[in-house]
């Protein structure tokens, strides 16, 4: 039996990079489970390397800082897939390539660009495929469990993906309007991801908190992918405009007795 009943159902994924890519996962997930997945990437090149990880899949192009590439995508997908039932948003962007900065310190143009590529996009997409989404389908978005945790290295994303966690709950309401489509995000931990390799520093910040973990083991990419793929069913039919948070019980464990102990030791 098909728990999640997605067979035969088509879902556009967004942000696939590499095997480790949170994107990736959503989509083996629901390939799995009788599921059609198509699939957009921001580069020729980026299609090239993926189609290697998939393929056979339907790949198509989209840099989603170009809105016009993101309208031509919503008419390219309706010609060969006229009916979508779910949209994964995996996209997200910071610069660093100036090295680390101190928060007061950005750049107005590198958080406008970070906004624009990990919070704008989802807007431009879901406008731009509004009449191509089933009346009952799922989005969803891949955000942070805590933007009120403020991790140096993380610089500008967590503001952003603050952004990203209203935008969640205003384009569930502004579609309520003339649809049952759904919106919501999956509030994932800290994950070995290439994007994360990025950030600097970030080894150690995910060796701490895997060890605030209650399980002391790091949250996996699967783990993710498989709630994304649950929000994308009708199983998760009654939960809209929400964050789900899957951090295997680290935001309730930032008093653990070990970890503690050892940060006191002289």
């Amino acid at each position: 039996m098909d728990f999640l009943g997605v067979e035969g159902k088509t879902f556009l994924v967004f942000g696939v990079a590499n095997k480790k890519s949170v994107a990736y996962a959503v989509g083996q997930v629901l390939a799995e489970a009788g599921a059609e997945v198509v699939y957009s990437v921001r580069s020729p090149q980026r299609r090239e390397s993926v189609s290697k990880l998939l393929p056979g899949a339907d790949i198509y192009v989209c840099d989603v800082e170009r809105e016009h590439e993101i309208t031509r995508l919503a008419e390219d997908v309706s010609q060969k897939h006229p009916r979508l039932h779910g949209i994964v948003h995996s996209i997200a962007f910071a610069n660093y390539e100036e090295g680390f900065k101190p928060f007061h310190e950005t750049k107005k143009k590198d958080f406008l660009q970070s906004v624009d590529i990990s919070c704008y996009s989802l807007i431009s997409i879901a406008n731009a495929f509004k009449y191509v989404l089933d009346e009952r389908a799922s989005v969803v978005t891949i955000s942070i469990s805590t933007t009120r945790m403020a991790a140096e290295p993380y610089g500008i994303m967590s503001p952003v993906k603050a952004a990203l966690d209203s935008t969640v709950c205003f384009l569930a309401k502004s579609f309520s309007s003339f649809s049952q489509v759904r919106f919501n995000s999956v509030n994932a931990g800290l994950l070995k991801t290439s994007a994360s390799a990025g950030i600097p520093g970030y080894v150690d910040y995910y060796l701490f908190g895997e060890q605030l973990t209650l399980r002391k083991k790091g949250l996996t990419t699967q783990e993710v992918a498989n709630t994304a793929a649950f929000l994308l069913s009708n199983r998760s039919s009654g939960i809209n405009a929400q964050g789900i948070v899957v951090d295997a019980g680290m935001s309730v464990n930032y008093f653990n007795e070990d970890v503690i102990k050892k940060a006191m030791r002289p």
